[in-house]
């Protein structure tokens, strides 16, 4: 899952950074109003989390910013601001929850478990397609009830499959959530296919009823066999 952090005091946004990655999210973060809403209109992430006070502007911009393009990011507020108006009024713009500062990570962490459980799972833990089941908090993949190993970029790339079930996926859309900033490095996409062949690998392997279909020099489509 692909996470954005709007914070302008580098230490904790250093802190959340590290600390998120180790949780298997892909990160980026960004530290005033104009680079995150670049980030916004270009990518799209499962969870933002958002400072109201930035040193260009208010997180608030955000926010309408992400309403008046439609998206659907869940958006959990991080601010020293107790007051309730403000509570209110981040909420009524669209976000999901409200932390106040100082939290611990682990808190923030269950937090944005549950907003992603609620706005794209229905409060659920797993994912079950045909006779596959993916459990979100566990990383585990299952294949008629036998857990099977996949690493990182391999869940995250099921993971984004599942979500997207008959849905085409471009490759570079694909690049953008497992990779993050980082695909900006990439001279190609080879490292996508050797990725997708291995994961395909396990599927067949396993007997799983899905598989990832090849659309000719666009993308990937997560099928029921």
């Amino acid at each position: 899952m692909k996470i954005l952090i709007v914070e302008d005091e580098k230490d904790l946004r250093e802190t959340l950074v590290s600390s998120l990655k180790k949780e298997a999210y892909v990160v980026e973060a960004a530290a005033d109003v104009v680079s995150a809403s670049e980030k916004i209109a270009l990518y799209h992430y499962d969870c933002i989390l958002l400072d109201i006070m930035l040193p260009d502007g208010s997180g608030f911009d955000l926010l309408e910013q992400l309403k008046s393009e439609g998206k659907s990011e869940n958006v959990i507020i991080i601010s020293a601001k107790d007051a309730l108006d403000d509570k209110l009024k981040g909420l009524s713009l669209g976000a999901d929850d409200y932390l106040t500062k100082p939290f611990h990570i682990a808190e923030l962490n269950a937090r944005i478990k549950a907003v992603l459980r609620r706005k794209n799972h229905d409060g659920q833990n797993t994912i079950t397609t045909a006779n596959t089941i993916l459990n979100i908090e566990e990383r585990d993949f299952k294949v008629n009830k036998q857990s099977i190993h996949l690493n990182r970029k391999e869940y995250d790339i099921l993971f984004y499959f599942l979500q997207n079930k008959n849905r085409l996926i471009t490759k570079t859309a694909l690049a953008e959530y497992v990779w993050g900033d980082q695909i900006d490095q990439a001279d190609n996409f080879d490292f996508i296919y050797y990725q997708i062949k291995n994961l395909r690998k396990k599927l067949k392997q396993s007997k799983a009823e899905i598989d990832l279909e090849s659309i000719y020099g666009v993308g990937y489509k997560l099928i029921e066999v």
